[in-house]
């Protein structure tokens, strides 16, 4: 009768620990339930990465021809995004005032459905222009072309040493014609020249590998390099170059306007 009463009270003793037990692990599920839910509400929601945006082939052709059309020098015998478009596409960004990315999306493209083709400062004899307020060439008039346009790069205004001499990296301004020309590679003592056309002292417009979207150049006028051969055959010697700084032409037009 013992052993049977130490079964009973055994058995009982363990009913009552299980529903304990039972009853705790029932509670702490409720309490991690409401802090997962608490913690998503205070939680900020994560932000879902947009993919890059592509346009088709016929968006980037129709972009390509309309860069052409609008006077800046683009290879239209090549596909896709390349070297001369997104060279094309910075020099339009600088003269229409916007980011210069370089990049082809829908934003640019609709604002080159509905741009204008940008005005030379002179007209009517084939000449070169270099506006360097906005970093950009003008070949004008040559070869039944009205107009041809290049992103450049031109003197950075940091100083440097070379020669034994220190002095500010500055793109002189004026009328100047092209006085020599040198076929490939030239060899300078601040770097590689490609096809460099001189037109004042040392300071020639020649190609690059480097053409940023702001001055950096220790005083030349940098062309990308697609377009550099053809250039120096179009900047025959003696034809006339213009650098200027269309910021104070532009502010003077402003003031005579109000």
């Amino acid at each position: 009768m013992r052993n049977q009463f130490q079964q009973l009270t055994l058995l009982s003793l363990i009913r009552i620990v299980g529903r304990y037990l039972l009853t705790l692990a029932f509670a702490l599920s409720i309490i991690v339930t409401a802090g997962v839910a608490q913690d998503r509400q205070t939680s900020p929601a994560k932000k879902t990465k947009q993919p890059a945006q592509t346009l088709s082939g016929s968006a980037i052709s129709e972009a390509r021809e309309l860069l052409d059309q609008l006077g800046y020098w683009v290879n239209l015998e090549v596909m896709g995004n390349e070297a001369s478009l997104r060279h094309a596409l910075i020099a339009f960004q600088k003269i229409e005032g916007r980011d210069r990315t370089g990049v082809l999306t829908a934003e640019e493209l609709e604002a080159l459905r509905v741009a204008q083709m940008p005005q030379a400062l002179e007209t009517g004899y084939p000449h070169i222009e270099v506006d360097l307020h906005r970093q950009v060439l003008f070949v004008v008039d040559v070869a039944g072309v009205l107009l041809r346009i290049l992103p450049i790069s031109s003197g950075s205004g940091e100083f440097f040493t070379e020669g034994g001499e220190t002095r500010q990296a500055i793109t002189p301004t004026g009328r100047f014609k092209v006085y020599r020309k040198i076929e490939g590679w030239r060899k300078s003592p601040l770097g590689l020249l490609y096809y460099p056309n001189y037109i004042y002292g040392g300071v020639a417009i020649h190609g690059s590998p480097s053409v940023p979207a702001q001055p950096a150049s220790h005083g030349c006028i940098r062309i990308p390099m697609f377009a550099s051969r053809e250039f120096s055959e179009i900047a025959s010697i003696g034809m006339v170059v213009i650098v200027y700084d269309s910021a104070p032409l532009a502010e003077a037009d402003a003031a005579e306007m109000r």
